[in-house]
Formats: structure tokens, C-alpha cells, sequence
């Protein structure tokens, strides 16, 4: 099985955040709530095997709450590694609303949101053929040793991004 990882190279990217009442980051979120969002959407895809979701989870990352109207409908778990690296670990929609057509308007929102913290990449796992719609988008070449370490710096920009 191949799986190349990707990230968003955020001074490539020239998105906006949401309406401020479209979205929230939840200061004390709900794990409850959460996993509510988290089952429908999985339920939703169909998907075979999950990885589970854990309190702790909801604690130690970023979670940005997405909105309709005043009902919490969808959330982003954002890990934060230091002040230039974040990695988008999971999102999750109830898809109670499809007209709403969260999932890459909440990624360019969290590309402009962690740009404006400062922020060079947000690392979004696997390069997802849809992904491809981004800007700013790097696939990983392979791991090679390079100067006595692992390569970290492997990335190669996506032709026209």
C-alpha cells in the first residue's frame, strides 16, 4: 500500500477566515458532543476501521468549532507542534445540512486562521486526490538520509500550486 503525506505551505495561500459566527475554538469542548459529530461522520462515509477519538485528544489540541446558525454541526482537531508547524488531525461534519459543503471551506479557514498566527505549514495527512484543489499544497518524496539525519524537508510543491 503507497500513502504519501501532505502539508499546505501557508505562504502559498491567500484564503479568508469564516464569518466569526460560523466558527468558534472551543476553549472547554464537549468530548460527548464531539464524538456525536465524529460518529455521524463516520457512519456517513461508510468507513471499515477508525481510529478512535479520545478525551485527551479533545484537550490537547486545538478544536475549532464550525457552526449553523447557533447548533455545533462540525470540528477541527488541530495539533500544534511549535510556532510554524500544525498538523489538521481530524475533521468531523454531522452532514445534517450538505448544502453547507464544509469540508474544504473549513480547510482554506484554517490555512488563513493559522497564517495569520504565524504559522509556514499545516500538514494534513494523506494526499487525498480532492486536496489537490489547494493552494499551496506539497507532497512528501520519499524519506531519505541526507547529512547524517532523516530528511525533513522532503517536500516537493505539486505541480501549479
Amino acid at each position: 500500500m503507497s500513502y504519501s503525506y501532505a502539508r499546505i505551505n501557508l505562504d502559498k495561500t491567500d484564503y479568508s477566515m469564516m464569518n466569526s459566527s460560523g466558527y468558534q475554538v472551543l476553549p472547554n469542548p464537549d468530548p460527548t458532543q464531539l464524538n456525536e459529530i465524529y460518529y455521524k461522520y463516520c457512519h456517513y462515509h461508510k468507513f471499515n476501521s477508525v481510529m478512535p477519538l479520545f478525551d485527551k485528544d479533545y484537550k490537547e489540541n486545538d478544536i475549532i468549532g464550525y457552526y449553523d446558525g447557533d447548533v455545533l454541526v462540525a470540528f477541527s482537531m488541530i495539533a500544534v507542534y511549535d510556532d510554524k508547524n500544525a498538523e489538521a488531525v481530524q475533521f468531523a461534519w454531522d452532514y445534517a445540512n450538505p448544502k453547507l459543503s464544509l469540508g474544504l471551506k473549513t480547510l482554506k479557514h484554517e490555512c488563513a486562521y493559522y497564517k495569520e498566527k504565524g504559522f509556514k505549514y499545516l500538514y494534513i495527512g494523506g494526499a487525498d486526490e480532492y486536496k489537490n484543489k489547494m493552494d499551496g499544497l506539497e507532497v512528501m518524496s520519499p524519506v531519505a538520509w541526507i547529512d547524517n539525519r532523516w530528511s525533513i524537508d522532503g517536500f516537493e510543491k505539486v505541480p501549479g500550486k
